[in-house]
């Protein structure tokens, strides 16, 4: 995860940045996206059977979604209670003060820290959205004292725990 780019505020009129052109994916691509997304073990022959391809243009076609980056990553999803990891919890973090120095601090200490899964810089009243697993209360008590409040420039935070996860997907809609 990258960290965000801080800037001195400027009083002068700037222009809204823009995001990235969306590229351009037509319908087999999109479908290799969405099987991919099903099941990334896939062989290259299975998945050009699926999209209808021969092996090597799907071959190639999948490598040209890697180069441009919309095939990010290959994972392996694992199965948190399988683990014994089962609770999960949000926590949103408020920090003593938004200084560069602080919120550098805090983005290092939250990219080193293993038990964080992920961490969201949000606009609004708050200033962080962290998500971790834990085993039992006492586990989560070990990360909110000792892992959490220990992370640099941490004013406060509030813990939602999830009592029953009604969707979760890792699948972007194509």
């Amino acid at each position: 995860m990258r960290g965000i780019e801080l800037r001195p505020y400027k009083q002068t009129p700037q222009k809204m940045r823009t995001t990235a052109s969306k590229p351009q994916l037509d319908a087999i691509d999109r479908q290799i996206l969405a099987e991919l997304q099903q099941d990334g073990r896939l062989s290259n022959v299975q998945l050009a059977e699926r999209v209808h391809l021969s092996p090597s243009a799907c071959l190639r076609r999948v490598k040209q979604l890697e180069d441009s980056g919309v095939i990010a990553q290959y994972v392996a999803l694992l199965n948190p209670k399988a683990l014994g990891q089962h609770g999960a919890c949000f926590s949103i973090i408020n920090l003593q003060t938004m200084g560069d120095g602080v919120l550098r601090g805090f983005e290092q200490a939250v990219r080193d820290e293993p038990e964080i899964l992920d961490s969201y810089y949000v606009a609004g009243s708050n200033d962080y959205l962290i998500r971790f697993s834990y085993r039992d209360a006492e586990d989560l008590e070990r990360f909110h004292t000792q892992v959490l409040m220990r992370l640099p420039g941490v004013d406060r935070s509030n813990s939602m725990l999830v009592l029953r996860t009604v969707k979760k997907t890792t699948a972007l809609p194509v």
